[in-house]
Parts: C-alpha cells; sequence; structure tokens
C-alpha cells in the first residue's frame, strides 16, 4: 500500500510539473528572444541617430569609430541617395562569412532617411534560455521530490496505523484482552482502534464471567459436596440401624436436591438469563435446617453451633440463595474463627439481620476492607466465598456487612416481609 500511494504521487506529481513546466518553458523562451530583439532594435535605433550626426557633421561616415563603440556586433549603414553602403564591427558576425554563427538581426530606417541593419551573436540569448529552463528544471525536480517525501511521511502516517491496529486484532484474537489505548489523530483509524478496544473490553468481560463461574461453581459445590460425604459416611457408619440408614438417606438425597438448584443458580447467573424472583420466606426453616446440616461437623470439632434472637420472623430474599449465603458464612466461620458459632436473628423493623460471629481471634486489620473482594483470604482460602455471597446478596437487595471484627460478626441484612415484619407464632 505505501509503495502504491508513493507511486501515484509521483505520477500525479509529474504530471502537474508537465502541465505547468512545459508551457513554461515555452514562454521563457519567447520572453528572452524577445528581450534580445527589443534590446538589438535600441542599439539599431542608437547606431543610427549617430550615423545621421557624422553624416552632418563629417559629411561621411566613420565605419572605424562606428566599430569600436559596438565592438560586438556587425553593422551595415546604407545612406540616404546614392551614397555606398558602409559596414562596421566584428566581421565575423557578416551574415555572408561562411562560417558565420546563428544571429540575431534588426534594422532601424532614421528620419534622414539611412537605413541601419544590425546583427549580433545568438549564443548569448541560447545561453540564458538554457539557464533559465535549467532553473525550471531544478524547481520541478524539487518539487517532485518534495512531493516524494511528503508522500511517504503521508504513506507512513497512513499505513502505520493500519499496521497497528492488525497487530491489535491479532493480539485480541490470540486472547490478549487488554484494551490498547492507541490513538493516531485521524478519525477513521481512531474509530477502529475505538471499536477494538470496546470489543476487548467486551470479550474481557466475558471471559472474566466464565473465569467467575468456574471458580464460583468450584466453591458453591464444596459445600453441598461435604455436606453429601458426610451423610454417605453416617450411613456407612450406622449400616446396621435401619431407621437411621434410612434418616441418612433422606438427608442425603437432601443435599442432592440442593446440589442440584445450586448448579442451576450458578448457569443461570452465568448466562444473565435469570432474574432472581424474591418471595417471603420464613428464617426459622432455613436456619433449623442449617444447623442441623453442620451440627455433626462441628462437634467433631468439639465445637457448637447455636441459633438465637427473635424467633418467628420473615424476609424477602430467594429461598435457595439465602440458605447459600448463610452456609458461606457459618463455613467461615468454621474454617477461619474458633468456639462456639452463633447466629442471631434480629427484628431491624423495616429489615431483618441475620449475624454470624464466632470466638475467634477475629479479622486482621489490614484485611478488613478488603475481606468481601475477590481471592483474598487470610487463612489460605480461596478468597471467592464471602465475594460470592454478597454478589448473590446485592442481586437480589439484601447486603452483607462486616460489623465487628473482634470477634468476627458478619451481618446479613434482608427486606422484611411484605407489610413490615411478619411474626410467626409457634414454637421455634
Amino acid at each position: 500500500m505505501r509503495r502504491r500511494m508513493v507511486f501515484s504521487t509521483l505520477v500525479v506529481t509529474v504530471i502537474a510539473v508537465m502541465l505547468l513546466g512545459l508551457p513554461l518553458g515555452a514562454l521563457t523562451y519567447k520572453l528572452v528572444h524577445d528581450e534580445a530583439d527589443r534590446q538589438l532594435h535600441s542599439e539599431a535605433e542608437l547606431i543610427g541617430a549617430e550615423s545621421d550626426n557624422m553624416l552632418e557633421l563629417q559629411g561621411e561616415l566613420d565605419p572605424a569609430e562606428l566599430g569600436v563603440e559596438h565592438p560586438d556586433r556587425f553593422m551595415r549603414i546604407t545612406p540616404p541617395g546614392d551614397a555606398p553602403s558602409a559596414t562596421a564591427g566584428d566581421p565575423a558576425l557578416n551574415p555572408v562569412a561562411p562560417d558565420a554563427p546563428s544571429l540575431l538581426r534588426a534594422t532601424d530606417t532614421t528620419s534622414l532617411g539611412t537605413v541601419v541593419e544590425v546583427w549580433a551573436s545568438a549564443d548569448e540569448v541560447q545561453r540564458s534560455v538554457v539557464r533559465a529552463w535549467l532553473g525550471i528544471a531544478s524547481l520541478s525536480l524539487l518539487a517532485i521530490g518534495v512531493a516524494v517525501g511528503l508522500s511517504m511521511f503521508q504513506a507512513r502516517r497512513l499505513t502505520l496505523p493500519l499496521v497497528d491496529l492488525a497487530a491489535t486484532a491479532e493480539r485480541l484474537g490470540s486472547g490478549v484482552t487488554t484494551p490498547w489505548g492507541h490513538r493516531y489523530g485521524i478519525p477513521e483509524a481512531d474509530r477502529v482502534a475505538e471499536v477494538l478496544d470496546r470489543s476487548a473490553e467486551r470479550i474481557a468481560g466475558l471471559i472474566a464471567t466464565e473465569r467467575h463461574f468456574a471458580t464460583d461453581a468450584s466453591h458453591q459445590l464444596r459445600t453441598p459436596l461435604t455436606a453429601l460425604t458426610m451423610r454417605l459416611e453416617e450411613i456407612l457408619a450406622e449400616s446396621a440401624n435401619p431407621d437411621v440408614v434410612r434418616e441418612e438417606g433422606e438427608a442425603a438425597l437432601a443435599q442432592t436436591e440442593r446440589l442440584v438448584e445450586t448448579v442451576e443458580s450458578l448457569l443461570g447467573r452465568a448466562r444473565k438469563s435469570q432474574n432472581p424472583e424474591v418471595e417471603p420466606v420464613e428464617l426459622d426453616p432455613v436456619l433449623n435446617h442449617l444447623q442441623a446440616e453442620w451440627s455433626p461437623v462441628f462437634q467433631q470439632e468439639q465445637r457448637d453451633l447455636i441459633v438465637t434472637g427473635d424467633p418467628g420472623l420473615t424476609a424477602i430474599t430467594v429461598p435457595s440463595d439465602l440458605a447459600q449465603i448463610l452456609a458461606t458464612l457459618v463455613e467461615n466461620a468454621y474454617k477461619h474463627g474458633a468456639g462456639t458459632v452463633t447466629i442471631r436473628r434480629v427484628d431491624a423493623g423495616q429489615s431483618v439481620r441475620v449475624e454470624v460471629s464466632d470466638e475467634g481471634e477475629g479479622v486482621p486489620e489490614h484485611l478488613s476492607g478488603r475481606i468481601f473482594d475477590r481471592e483474598v483470604s487470610g487463612d489460605g482460602g480461596t478468597g471467592l466465598g464471602l465475594a460470592l455471597a454478597r454478589h448473590i446478596a446485592e442481586s437480589e437487595g439484601a447486603r452483607i456487612e462486616l460489623v465487628q471484627t473482634r470477634p468476627t460478626t458478619f451481618a446479613l441484612f434482608l427486606p422484611a416481609g411484605a407489610g413490615g415484619l411478619t411474626k410467626m407464632t409457634g414454637p421455634v
């Protein structure tokens, strides 16, 4: 492309120089010759005046004196009447001489009737024409050189953005999705660069979504699989007691159903096609189920999991998401905390607050401000659970906060049930 641009510019420039240079050269030739003819005619008039003056004063012509005054001319002077003609000047310029050069000729007739003919060499005129033509040719070559230089500069300016954009597209196709951010001062190229940068951002978002889905899925599926494994171990341990085996089998089936719900929820979020449908949810059954699920795990570590606070509360949320969020908070307290883990229900008027706290050393100060960031963990964890729990909560109008660092206390704030807080009667 660069060669074609330079070649086309060169062709256009040569044509333009020829269209201007050739007429200018012809005009220069005519002007130089016209000026030489005018000057020679003026000399003929002057020689005629001198000849008339000689004839009046001396009665005859003095060719030697005229030759001295005009040594580079050849003159033939014919007085009026029957007087003979006289010649003077350089005989080499005599037009009848065998080796006479190219000559210019001018004639003039004075008021007394004297006829003057003057010849001069045309070599100087030709040299003047050649010098003028050389000047025109030099300017033409300079114009062509400048045009070629500018065309090379412009071609480089126009082709480099294309090369850079091609490299950007190649980077994008190879999976490097960082926006390049280059701009070139060329509106068309800048628009293409902006489109590529936006495409890179969109592709990066898609890749990040897929990556987050994979990590979130692996993290969220771990808890139901752990509980399912635990139930299966209980079945094996109590295989002699049919009632216990049946009870543990039902618990394992419940965990399997929860696993299926978790997979469906994660797939819906990955496709961004599933909007959470919130509904009034009674907290007590969810918390009782969570306590029953996690108590065996805590008992193996000689720890307790207790549920306290205001019973009979109802919140606007998604049941499966609420279970996932609370399971994440309990698992976090189990792994990173110590002592008894307390789940506390609080009636906050227009909202419901569920607090999960433990008796461990607490959250380090340098992590308290980033505890909900992805891949931030203070004890070798994945750093995904709290970030995912907050994302799920915020997607349905709730929120999670770290309300206390020592002892560690997380609070889940949920909208209260329709028409305000709904109290449920009966035993907890």
